[in-house]
């Protein structure tokens, strides 16, 4: 056990700490609680507050270029919000272009292009009242034709928006005047405003198609300088950006490394500023490098594997539950995860939600069951195809092929690259590797990957009494009915899904120690990509 008072351990937690509130993942009272928990007094723990850097350098230094390197890149890197799908897109739109609301740390909103925001009383109707003074970077000024015309795009049949399911309850949205729009649902939705934080729907300029998004005219931070598809983009500051002092760097660079230990090697060499998502098994090397901190979220970010339920061999239900038994979860958050992860139960809603449904019994480690099913299915081999589109993923399959074996099972584990695997394998293979950002509520995730018209059901799952639950629970406001709702569709998705999901892992980066100003968003690796106006060079 840890005793606080050891004074080796006291020191490592100081040091944590201080680096936690130099990267901005602390306020300052915590940073102070902090202390005073492991018995530092009043006295000194303002000492040690006035000797980190920060508190000597509070205000936000101006100027630099900040390079983010991710894992997986390719063709169909987009800079057209409906069609974004991994983190490299995620950075780039939130800094080209802003959102009706922003996300906090604790996924609270504040406002951006929205002012203010406010519901009916059946919440059937959101109406928005929107900022005035702002400026595309073109000079054009923001109205509410553009912004009804950038929710129009995921809205009918004929819409390819990623995001479209999660505002598949709005039949209209109505101009009331120059600054004023309204969201007319055919369903109650207490969570619109928050799906509209999520990075598809950004605000383009009225009439936005085709070309426009090769050089897009946003009203964000960033002007896009350079965008080349699988190679890299580059924004600069908008000098007319309207938060006045705002962005403070001179340029934000992004492009993918997607070799693990290259891009790990790439942060401590100082090539790059923030490499997202490094190699569990350099963790201990980053934790002890001078010029890199490792930054770790806690969130509901998952990974593990995908079996399409429309064919073979995913469509043998005993298949897929003989797999299931096969994940020694425990094993794979010590050893893959290197503990930055906790236990999953092959449903998405972790802990991190508040609708987590804790007394859902975990699926355990059962070889002997693993055997009966796989036998039932009356299959004797299957193949995986396994990107490292999360980190340890490949690692997983092979674990998984391992007692697969030791249960007279072959399965085959074919790793791919990660260029354009999100275009190309997932959702095209029967069998792969998957992994998926959290989303800020546990119905905005249900619906984006489980409803049965979503975009994004990687699985191909359906069920007429799980689409159900998730349209009611959005009105339900009995909390004790409400928990049971999500229950239900936990089990159902835990009992019946074609996800293997084994843990769900830290948001964990490689960030230079003189990167300020990220925050901790728990959305997505990159410190859920909401700070490229806020970040800022102590070089």
């Amino acid at each position: 056990m840890i005793n606080p008072s050891d004074d080796s351990y006291r020191a490592s937690e100081m040091k944590r700490m201080r680096e936690g509130f130099e990267r901005g993942s602390l306020t300052r009272r915590e940073f102070m609680q902090g202390l005073m928990a492991l018995g530092v007094g009043v006295t000194g723990a303002g000492a040690f507050l006035a000797a980190s850097r920060d508190v000597q350098a509070m205000t936000p230094k101006r100027g630099g270029r900040l390079r983010f390197a991710w894992n997986v890149h390719g063709p169909t890197d987009t800079l057209d919000p409906i069609l974004v799908i991994g983190a490299t897109d995620y950075i780039r739109v939130r800094a080209y272009y802003n959102s009706l609301v922003r996300f906090n740390d604790d996924l609270t909103l504040s406002p951006e292009l929205a002012e203010e925001w406010s519901t009916n009383d059946a919440v059937t109707e959101w109406t928005f009242k929107l900022r005035k003074g702002v400026e595309f970077h073109n000079g054009k000024t923001l109205d509410a034709d553009d912004v009804i015309y950038s929710m129009n795009r995921h809205l009918g049949p004929d819409s390819v928006s990623k995001g479209k399911s999660l505002v598949s309850m709005v039949t209209e949205w109505k101009k009331l005047d120059q600054y004023t729009v309204k969201a007319i649902m055919d369903s109650p939705n207490a969570d619109l405003p928050a799906a509209l934080g999520t990075f598809h729907f950004k605000i383009v300029e009225n009439g936005a198609e085709g070309d426009y998004f090769k050089q897009p005219n946003g009203t964000g931070p960033f002007k896009s300088k350079e965008f080349n598809p699988g190679i890299r983009a580059l924004g600069v500051r908008n000098e007319n950006y309207w938060v006045d002092g705002r962005p403070y760097l001179d340029e934000l660079e992004t492009f993918a490394i997607t070799d693990p230990s290259a891009r790990t090697n790439a942060a401590i060499a100082g090539d790059v500023d923030v490499a997202g998502a490094p190699d569990p098994n350099a963790f201990k090397l980053i934790e002890e490098s001078d010029n890199v901190d490792l930054l770790s979220i806690p969130s509901a970010n998952l990974t593990g594997i995908v079996c399409m339920v429309d064919r073979s061999p995913g469509n043998n239900r005993d298949f897929v539950l003989g797999l299931k038994y096969l994940q020694d979860r425990e094993r794979i958050v010590r050893t893959l995860m290197k503990g930055h992860a906790i236990v999953g139960n092959d449903h998405p809603i972790s802990p991190a939600y508040p609708d987590h449904c804790s007394e859902l019994e975990i699926r355990e480690f059962d070889p002997d069951k693993a055997k009966f099913h796989l036998q039932k299915s009356g299959i004797s081999e299957a193949t995986v195809l396994a990107g490292e589109v999360r980190p340890g993923v490949t690692d997983f399959c092979l674990m998984l092929q391992a007692e697969a074996r030791k249960v007279g099972f072959t399965l085959n584990v074919k790793k791919v690259p990660t260029d354009g695997y999100w275009g190309t394998v997932w959702m095209n293979t029967p069998v792969c590797a998957t992994g998926w950002n959290m989303r800020p509520s546990a119905n905005l995730m249900l619906t984006l990957a489980y409803k049965s018209d979503a975009a994004w059901n990687e699985s191909a799952w359906s069920n007429e009494r799980f689409d159900q639950l998730l349209l009611e629970s959005r009105a339900e406001k009995d909390a004790t009915r409400r928990h049971e709702m999500y229950c239900e569709m936990q089990r159902l998705i835990r009992d019946e899904g074609g996800q293997l999901i084994p843990c769900h892992i830290n948001y964990v980066d490689a960030v230079s120690k003189k990167v300020r100003g990220l925050g901790a968003v728990p959305l997505s690796n990159g410190a859920g990509c909401e700070w490229p106006e806020f970040a800022w060079l102590d070089a």
